[in-house]
């Protein structure tokens, strides 16, 4: 059984196949920004519109990812090609910021991996600016007498004015930056405030977490919960489990308000009791044994926040977090990742949402959230958040 006390030996050849992994994906995938693999290669969101929407394309909530990998890999190996190809990923970007239609509440998810990444590293002021706009247009999201950011933008089907996701705790450290490079106190207020509410209206009693709480857009107050991307209202989506979990640890790092660490392991100790004895991540805690829906970037992401947790925590607490990480990370490494050459992603079996069409598929934020714990456990991670 792999502990604590004798992983090293296996961080190390995680830590070796990641780097040689990278070097050919990289190469290969130099010009794209890839969400997801078809017949294992990655496509590209820089110039593809699946749906044909503003939101789609360049502006799809996922592109931060590759040029957050890139930066990663520069962190480790020194390597100026990465540093290269995620200024590709960064400039890319800037078509999406003219084109502001499709930006939505995610633009954290876009800009802290590149711009807020890049900026640190290099202190290139473009990136600065960048970043400094997508934290405008972001503060621009919220609503005063609701005290959320409010999710998306005008959905055909649904009138989503009211609406918030669990998913936008890992947006709001953009207004931590920005604020902590400015000066400027507006931006941290907006972040606390959102940080607040979810907190008392997503949060549940034992732990888990809703996908999405419609507040009243014109008055405040709670209307009504949703099942989002899980099974159904009221079930538990592995994944914004996550979003919960690694994003109220966030906010701590970033305030040190002990409200949020104490959020962040509610959150992680209903996931860690519902880790399945086989350590594979359902799409859903409460959904049908079957079909059998699973998804491995839960299981990477969770990981994430559960170290970042071990490192908040007294010596007395702390295994708790690390064992369940490492139980986390190896089962993806030896279960559910592709080391070969024939898929451009490491990690297989994601699934966006349990009701979507496709599942078990590889998306690049799995790739990213597994190299992001992998070097986090080794103490070589680049904290991009």
């Amino acid at each position: 059984m792999l502990t604590i006390e004798n992983s090293n030996i296996w961080l190390q050849g995680v830590v070796q196949r990641i780097i040689e992994k990278m070097d050919w994906v990289s190469e290969k995938s130099k010009d794209k920004i890839p969400y997801t693999t078809i017949n294992g290669v990655h496509d590209d969101r820089s110039v593809q519109n699946p749906s044909g929407t503003h939101a789609d394309g360049i502006n799809w909530w996922t592109n931060g990812f590759w040029g957050g990998m890139m930066w990663q890999m520069y962190h480790v190996t020194g390597q100026e090609k990465y540093k290269k190809y995620a200024n590709l990923t960064e400039d890319k970007l800037d078509a999406g910021l003219q084109q502001y239609y499709g930006l939505h509440h995610d633009v954290g998810f876009m800009w802290l991996p590149t711009s807020v990444a890049n900026y640190k590293l290099t202190q290139n002021p473009q990136s600065r600016k960048r970043a400094l706009h997508a934290a405008n247009l972001l503060a621009g999201r919220y609503n005063l007498v609701g005290e959320f950011i409010r999710a998306w933008n005008d959905l055909p089907e649904e009138d989503s004015r009211g609406w918030a996701i669990i998913d936008c705790m890992f947006n709001i450290p953009l207004l931590y930056w920005a604020t902590e490079e400015t000066g400027d106190p507006r931006f941290m207020q907006i972040a606390l405030k959102h940080a607040d509410t979810v907190m008392k209206t997503f949060v549940r009693p034992d732990g888990s977490v809703h996908h999405i709480v419609e507040f009243d857009p014109f008055y405040g107050g709670v209307v009504r919960t949703y099942g989002g991307q899980g099974y159904g209202d009221g079930s538990s989506w592995s994944r914004g489990q996550t979003w919960g979990l690694y994003g109220f640890m966030m906010s701590y790092i970033h305030t040190g308000k002990e409200d949020y660490l104490n959020a962040a392991k509610r959150i992680a100790h209903y996931f860690i009791a519902n880790i399945p004895e086989n350590g594979i991540i359902p799409v859903d805690f409460r959904q049908p044994k079957e079909p059998a829906y699973e998804d491995s970037m839960a299981a990477a992401i969770a990981a994430c926040g559960l170290i970042e947790i071990s490192k908040a925590v007294g010596p007395h607490e702390k295994e708790i977090y690390l064992r369940a990480a490492i139980k986390l990370l190896k089962v993806l490494d030896e279960a559910r990742s592709d080391w070969t050459k024939s898929c451009d992603c490491i990690l297989v079996n994601g699934s966006a949402a349990y009701h979507a069409k496709e599942h078990h598929q590889s998306i690049i934020y799995g790739d990213y959230f597994f190299i992001e714990a992998i070097f986090k456990l080794k103490g070589k991670d680049l904290y991009l958040w």
